[in-house]
């Protein structure tokens, strides 16, 4: 990928439907990933345990947006467990960039002035792209998705993109779909304006309450 590759060159492969991925932690080379078939996670069938319900309600972890953006991204590309990563420099480097222009967002649970968990990704008009998770504490990546679409239903947005289907993500009412029809949904978020930091923070038990009462 050229040097010359900057912020605004990401949000326009973002726009077009690819993103980039890399083959290891200590490789410097990017690729850009158009898949044929694409994970999404419906934002009006977002499905949330009853167990998981029950801890989001508890509120086990203080919620805060945007406050360790970095310290989130590094801890999701070497958390524990994951014999390699996708994450290099240059692209911790690119998503610091898209932070910098208000274009990336991190979603994080704290205990106790710890981070323990906590998922980013990047924002685009009414899309967002979710790039990563990691937890320290038992079901913190879960509770930070759960504060995550209630911000989205919130604040406007229409399409979360999760890239890759996995079982995890079933759980909560992700689906594959085709490329084609990604990129009609695609191509309808980004007519519609949405801003993630217009909400404030809410209370585990307001966010099942954004959830439920717009799905």
């Amino acid at each position: 990928m050229s040097a010359r590759f900057g912020p605004q060159e990401l949000l326009g492969c973002y726009a077009r439907g690819v993103f980039p991925m890399a083959d290891a932690r200590e490789d410097d080379r990017i690729f850009l990933i158009d898949p044929e078939r694409r994970g999404v996670i419906p934002l009006d069938r977002f499905h949330i345990s009853r167990r998981l319900a029950r801890t989001v309600r508890s509120d086990p972890f203080e919620i805060r947006i945007d406050t360790a953006f970095s310290e989130v991204v590094e801890a999701c590309a070497t958390a524990e467990g994951r014999a390699e990563t996708w994450i290099n420099r240059p692209i911790e480097r690119m998503y610091a960039d898209l932070f910098a222009l208000g274009h990336a967002h991190s979603v994080e649970c704290w205990r106790d002035d710890e981070l323990v968990g906590g998922l980013y990704g990047v924002s685009l008009r009414g899309a967002f792209f979710g790039e990563s998770m990691f937890s320290r504490a038992r079901d913190a990546s879960k509770v930070a998705l759960v504060h995550l679409v209630a911000r989205l239903k919130m604040t406007g947005f229409v399409l979360l993109d999760a890239q890759f289907m996995t079982e995890h993500l079933a759980q909560f009412g992700a689906e594959e779909i085709s490329r084609a029809e990604y990129q009609r949904r695609l191509v309808a978020a980004l007519e519609v304006e949405a801003d993630l930091g217009a909400a404030a923070t809410c209370s585990g038990t307001g966010a099942l309450q954004v959830i439920t009462q717009a799905s």
